[in-house]
């Protein structure tokens, strides 16, 4: 066939690129792998998206290797965006559209407005507009200042708010779609009687509504068996979240946010945005002894607030360590001032008085009187649990304990020379219930494995999810090996109490193996079947959420993992 950039090239309007320093750059994003593309392709809009989706699939004919894979800021821990074929970097799809504010506000939601983004665009950039209008997309993640709005839907992404205000999928009310064949669509909530219209239609956008209806009726049972029952998932495809059950509204962008780029390419989301408080206070729990950590989180819980978060004692004594790297970075008075109010955990740590958990929980009301109120009613429903307590009555005060949580995985990618970050057990979610018998267990069997890596444990713990990054000298083989061995054992614990394993960061090519352990053959199936109702020639970011196969055959997942993993010291 005719050269590959040469069809593409002539396809659309944007650019085509096979230059080393382009392809090198696209080759890794934030996890543990490197995949070398052929090609990039800069489209300039949704029609450009179009028109290359139609060029490669007319390709797939006497390439059937040929696939594309979306990718916006590469800020992706999971190696969802990497491929050794077609990137398709949508940087040039960044158009912020109006921000409003919802004519008919919806209270039991909270929803205060709405904004259309494209794909290209940075969140901070998102978020400058929405707060000008006093409103706020609340599920970003902790990448904020870095990450784009393509990669917070495709992995429906989540963060320290998410407690209080759900995660992406919540919010996401429309997208607009490039299908496999090239096809445009718009994905929203529609009625029964507007899935029957579009059933009708004699094209891919009418199959799809025609099969995915048939999929969730014939199945509903065995979707609402495997639906994870913990409060945050981003592994496998959401099918239980298409259809409402209360109002029979039926809505595919559910689907789509959360695939990472597997069944349609999102080129224009219509998302929902809270009106956030503008006041925070932030009761701080230094907890010495695990068992009554699930009574602290009901009870915490029951008052309702904003986050709730938790660092442990490696991530304490890091922070200490690296103080001065930490203040260096701030202007001196503010340094200065904080370097101050450390002082008390430099002497915990001296002194060997390090707790085993230090868990953060914020309230926010539209005052401080209000939510200094709310967090002394929390530390009050504590007090017969005899434990060491802390309110900090304001954002100002507060903000020591925010810098270590936020930073606490760059404090070691920065200061911990030669070796290199490896996300691979870092995002799984458990029962808050299960932390007694669940975190001492997890603790012992990483400590199995310690001499190979440093790492920080930090999460949400008031919805159970924890991040845990170790730093590794993955030039070392038997290094790369502790991947394939601790992994699988972390997540046959979590999955056995009753977890998932990813919360915010999605599958990629380092989860996908595992979607069985946590869903089981059946819905592995259904899982199969939705890919090939979206896509039928695998043309989407093939081996991502459904494992890849061969001839038929499928090929053990853990092989990606294996080849693609980074094998030299950075």
């Amino acid at each position: 066939m005719a050269n590959l950039k040469n069809i593409l090239g002539a396809a659309i309007r944007g650019e085509v690129a096979d230059d080393a320093e382009t392809l090198t750059k696209f080759s890794r994003d934030t996890s543990l792998f490197e995949r070398r593309p052929e090609l990039v392709a800069y489209p300039k809009d949704a029609e450009d998206v179009s028109a290359l989706v139609k060029a490669l699939r007319q390709a797939q004919g006497e390439r059937p290797d040929v696939s594309l894979t979306a990718r916006a800021a590469g800020t992706d821990m999971s190696g969802g965006p990497l491929t050794r074929s077609v990137v398709v970097s949508l940087e040039h799809l960044n158009h912020i559209g109006e921000v409003e504010h919802s004519e008919d506000t919806e209270p039991q939601r909270g929803i205060g407005g709405f904004a259309v983004t494209e794909p290209g665009v940075l969140y901070r950039d998102f978020e400058k507009a929405t707060l000008e209008k006093g409103l706020l997309l609340p599920s970003y993640p902790a990448s904020r200042e870095l990450c784009a709005m393509g990669g917070i839907v495709a992995n429906n992404s989540g963060g320290e708010r998410t407690l209080k205000y759900g995660k992406t999928e919540k919010y996401v009310e429309e997208l607009d779609v490039v299908l496999s064949d090239g096809s445009l669509a718009t994905f929203k909530s529609l009625t029964p009687g507007e899935v029957e219209e579009k059933k009708k239609l004699q094209t891919l956008e009418g199959e799809i509504y025609r099969e995915m209806d048939a999929l969730l009726s014939e199945n509903a049972a065995l979707i609402a068996a495997h639906r994870p029952k913990v409060s945050k998932n981003s592994a496998g495809y959401a099918l239980w979240s298409i259809r409402d059950a209360q109002t029979g509204a039926f809505n595919l962008a559910k689907l789509i946010c959360g695939s990472q780029g597997t069944l349609a390419l999102w080129t224009k989301a219509k998302l929902a945005l809270v009106r956030p408080k503008e006041h925070r206070a932030m009761l701080v729990i230094f907890l010495h002894d695990l068992a009554p950590l699930p009574e602290i989180v009901k009870r915490i819980l029951a008052e309702e607030p904003e986050s709730f978060e938790s660092y442990d004692d490696h991530t304490f004594k890091l922070a200490v360590k690296f103080i001065p790297q930490m203040l260096a970075q701030m202007g001196f008075v503010k340094a200065a001032r904080l370097g101050i109010e450390f002082i008390p955990e430099a002497a915990l740590v001296a002194t060997g008085g390090v707790p085993k958990l230090l868990l953060m929980a914020e309230f926010a009301e539209d005052t401080l009187e209000a939510a200094d109120a709310k967090a002394s009613a929390a530390e009050a429903a504590l007090a017969d649990l005899h434990l060491q307590t802390k309110i900090e009555k304001n954002e100002k005060e507060s903000e020591k304990y925010w810098i270590v949580r936020r930073e606490s995985f760059n404090l070691l990618r920065k200061n911990v020379h030669d070796l290199h970050t490896a996300p691979f057990i870092d995002d799984f979610v458990v029962p808050p219930a299960s932390y007694p018998d669940f975190l001492p267990k997890l603790d012992a069997l990483v400590q199995e494995y310690a001499s190979h890596f440093v790492y920080t444990i930090a999460g949400h713990v008031g919805n159970g999810n924890f991040h845990i990054i170790p730093l590794m000298d993955l030039s070392k083989e038997e290094n790369r090996q502790v991947i394939l061995e601790l992994g699988p054992r972390v997540y046959d614990l979590v999955v056995k109490e009753g977890g998932t394993t990813t919360g915010e960061h999605n599958d990629g090519i380092i989860r996908t193996p595992y979607l069985p352990l946590v869903f089981g053959e059946e819905m592995m199936r259904l899982f199969e079947r939705t890919k090939h109702i979206f896509d039928p020639t695998n043309l989407f970011n093939p081996g991502k959420k459904v494992p890849r196969q061969s001839s038929g055959q499928a090929i053990d997942p853990f092989d990606d993992i294996k080849r693609d993993m980074l094998k030299t010291r950075m």
